[in-house]
């Protein structure tokens, strides 16, 4: 808990010990509505042939667009700080990760 005042329209955010430990993913699948984006979080593991979504955010619109724009400024700041992360896309690392090819 911090010692200093609160400035008008501050928010005051708490976090539970639990959620602080984080949940970690490598795969975000997104999908939308009109009305809403829907970003599952999943970790898939090399050699397992199936993968459960460990986190579900649903966010507005204007929500998802404000995400996007922190999300570059963040990368930006980082490659800034540390160098350039390297393109997945560029390393073309098999979808199955090791694992049995996906069938459709």
């Amino acid at each position: 808990m911090s010692n200093q005042p609160e400035q008008p329209g501050q928010i005051n955010i708490e976090i539970s010990e639990e959620v602080s430990e984080g949940v970690y993913a490598n795969l975000a699948i997104i999908t939308h509505s009109h009305a809403e984006f829907v970003i599952d979080f999943v970790n898939v593991m090399p050699g397992t042939p199936k993968s459960k979504v460990k986190s579900r955010i649903i966010l507005t619109p204007f929500h998802a667009k404000r995400f996007m724009k922190a999300m570059i400024d963040n990368v930006k700041k980082f490659e800034t700080a540390n160098g350039t992360i390297q393109d997945m896309e560029a390393v073309e690392i098999p979808f199955n990760f090791g694992g049995p090819a996906a069938q459709a």
